[in-house]
């Protein structure tokens, strides 16, 4: 029960963000480093996979393992982006201090636990290699 909630709060929370991602991607441009091309494209395009990996947490439970695995993948991903606008003090989602902006870069790990954790990922990578020992 407790991982079916946390799943359908992750999945909440991505579909959220991916709308964000669509909405006001002014914020979210504050992640993606000035050098990269097609900058805007890339909030759109990441909204829209957050949207779909939020849709695939509660609506694809035969791939629910995964997409655990994805979405954790998608946290690591984006990783990057919020360490840019740490270095680069770029003003985004209230985080208008440094302290906030590097103390963010601490919540990006538990994400990754969390989508492990919920969708069961994390216990069937144990499990199979506790069954190839």
């Amino acid at each position: 029960m407790a991982r079916r909630i946390g799943r359908w709060l992750l999945a909440t929370f991505l579909a959220a963000a991916g709308v964000g991602h669509l909405v006001m991607p002014e914020e979210f441009l504050a992640q993606v480093p000035a050098w990269m091309p097609a900058r805007l494209a890339v909030v759109y395009a990441s909204g829209v996979v957050e949207i779909g990996l939020g849709v695939a947490l509660v609506a694809a439970p035969r791939h629910r393992v995964a997409v655990g695995w994805a979405v954790a993948a998608l946290f690591v991903a984006v990783f990057p982006g919020n360490v840019n606008q740490a270095i680069t003090g770029d003003d985004a989602f209230g985080l208008t201090t440094p302290g906030s902006r590097w103390g963010r870069l601490l919540f990006q790990p538990l994400f990754v636990v969390w989508a492990l954790w919920s969708t069961g990922a994390w216990r069937a990578w144990r499990q199979r290699n506790e069954a190839e020992r």
